[in-house]
């Protein structure tokens, strides 16, 4: 065995041997994948090229504007691939199924390394170097940037995304070697918590508040230099945007910050294996310990949650229970609560510091419309929160899904228990995030019934899309939750639920806008426009219940076919 790159070649056949062997509906798969991912594609460039193009027009902060956003780009991505890279390296390192085979085989520790290095660089990072070339696709679009800006810029790039899978590497080993063997709630929870701060500084980093309060200063000139001024100054992201922004405008890259990129990859490469051969083989040792052993009779939980299920018929109670406990003992599941509610609180907060009063154009026109938009947002938030919590349900079950077709629960009171059981916390986060919002941005009784109710519907839809398609697409194999999600239905559920969303808050605009256009110009709506309203109305709640109905319909019928076939 030679060359560090030796183990690669297995999983190279491997990829090769799949693509070969795949039929007609992987081709499929590959293909609505494929089309799917260029839609998006598509929209981040072209909501960062309107954006540029907007920003470019504005005269003397257009650029300075422009280089922000860059710089807020850049520290987005830099987030989002180190707390992707550390929960990567959990998998690719410790949980991965291959590593008693590699570590019983001749195979070096440098072999052992490098190819953990690869694997964990290539998932990690995928999606993030995807999605950010139209960024800076649109930013040579908009300034008309010759050839050498795009080769520059897709090298500072690739030398940019190399830098934060070895910190995630390293953070991965460090914890596992820390806590105790199978303590993943400790883990997760301090992933949690490290990801909350992450979001924190983030936030502060953005400085999103100086884009909206120039009045806060006290000259105009004080208000250009902040947007010029740098704001992560000994951060990559920083680095990459100074190699990156003089070639925008034509100028010439200064190499000392690609350098500095390039020597900052392969420091954090070979740290990486030094840690690696200090700590890694005690922290996989201490990984393969078994747990201690814990009952789960009549616990003080157990009681709770078997009161809390009330009066509800017993094979019914027994697995809304028995998904309860199942969830709080899964740390995978239970510890992302955390997240959840930080970015609750983030997004409630948003809508208080709202400077309202400062806009030159009708505060009730502004809280108002800001109010129906957030409708929209917390629909697309509980399609997002859907598509973790809500569309794994059926699949979660596993191989442990014959006893329930052996119990008296029959398959339709299967799928509704998963639906109640999943909807009740649903349209708790839903009617939380649409009432405070709503509260601190001061709006009328109208929009806030309106909200309310429309909110309550939308999770209706929600919970059935979720439960529904992950009947028809279940996934009983996988390793961890996230999986189920990751495949071809949670990207379907996504869509088709993002739509949903979509076209609810369409069919409810009209009737919003003729209300608020009466009431601001005292003048009475119309009979056509009253019945115009009535059937947008109706039509919005059609949509809900077809959301609700038709995909457990079809989701009971997939497991009905399963079962019989």
């Amino acid at each position: 065995m030679s060359g560090p790159f030796y183990l690669l070649f297995p999983r190279i056949w491997s990829v090769r041997n799949r693509a070969n062997a795949s039929d007609g509906r992987s081709a499929v798969r590959g293909a609505v994948m494929a089309v799917l991912g260029g839609v998006f594609w598509a929209g981040t460039f072209f909501l960062f090229y309107k954006a540029l193009s907007y920003f470019r027009s504005t005269e003397v902060i257009g650029d300075l504007l422009a280089r922000r956003l860059l710089e807020m780009s850049f520290v987005t991505f830099l987030s989002v691939l180190i707390f992707s890279s550390v929960v990567t390296s959990l998998s690719t390192f410790y949980l991965s199924e291959e590593m008693q085979l590699i570590l019983s085989s001749p195979a070096s520790r440098v072999q052992v390394y490098v190819y953990k290095y690869v694997e964990t660089l290539t998932v990690s990072t995928w999606m993030v170097a995807v999605f950010g070339l139209p960024v800076l696709l649109s930013y040579g679009m908009v300034y008309h940037a010759g050839i050498f800006y795009y080769l520059s810029a897709s090298a500072v790039f690739a030398a940019f995304i190399l830098i934060p899978a070895p910190i995630g590497m390293m953070a991965a080993m460090v914890l596992v070697r820390t806590f105790p063997a199978k303590r993943a709630k400790d883990i997760l929870f301090f992933l949690s918590i490290a990801l909350v701060v992450m979001l924190y500084f983030l936030i502060r980093f953005l400085q999103p508040e100086k884009l909206m309060d120039p009045e806060g200063f006290g000259e105009m000139s004080k208000y250009i230099a902040s947007l010029s001024g740098p704001s992560t100054p000994f951060l990559p992201s920083r680095w990459a945007v100074e190699a990156i922004w003089p070639v925008v405008s034509g100028g010439a890259s200064d190499p000392f910050w690609i350098l500095m990129l390039l020597s900052t990859a392969a420091a954090m490469f070979v740290i990486g294996g030094w840690v690696f051969d200090a700590v890694y083989m005690s922290g996989y040792s201490r990984a393969q310990e078994g747990g201690r052993y814990r009952t789960y009779g009549l616990t003080p939980s157990g009681k709770f949650l078997d009161r809390l299920a009330g009066r509800v018929e017993s094979p019914l109670k027994a697995l809304l229970v028995k998904d309860a406990k199942t969830f709080f003992r899964d740390t995978a599941q239970w510890s992302q609560l955390f997240l959840l509610g930080s970015l609750v609180v983030v997004y409630i907060y948003n809508f208080k510091v709202l400077p309202l009063d400062r806009f030159p154009f009708a505060t009730f026109f502004l809280q108002n419309f800001i109010a129906f938009l957030n409708l929209a947002l917390a629909g697309f938030v509980l399609a997002a929160v859907g598509v973790r919590f809500v569309y794994p349900m059926v699949s979660l079950e596993g191989g442990a899904l014959w006893i329930l077709r052996a119990s008296p629960l029959s398959i339709k009171g299967f799928l509704w228990a998963k639906f109640w059981s999943a909807w009740v916390p649903l349209v708790v986060l839903a009617e939380s995030l649409v009432v405070l919002s709503n509260y601190f941005l001061n709006t009328g009784p109208f929009m806030m019934a309106l909200s309310t109710v429309a909110i309550l519907f939308i999770s209706f839809g929600i919970t059935g899309l979720g439960v529904g398609l992950g009947a028809m697409y279940p996934r009983f194999k996988f390793e961890n939750a996230a999986q189920v999600s990751a495949g071809f239905g949670g990207v379907v559920y996504m869509l088709v639920s993002t739509g949903f969303v979509a076209a609810v808050v369409a069919l409810l605009a009209w009737p919003v806008y003729l209300y608020f256009t009466s009431e601001y110009s005292s003048v009475p709506q119309t009979m056509a426009e009253k019945i115009l309203s009535v059937m947008s109305l109706l039509a919005a709640a059609a949509v809900n219940v077809a959301a609700c109905v038709v995909p457990m319909k079809r989701g009971l019928r997939s497991l009905d076919e399963a079962e019989t076939g």
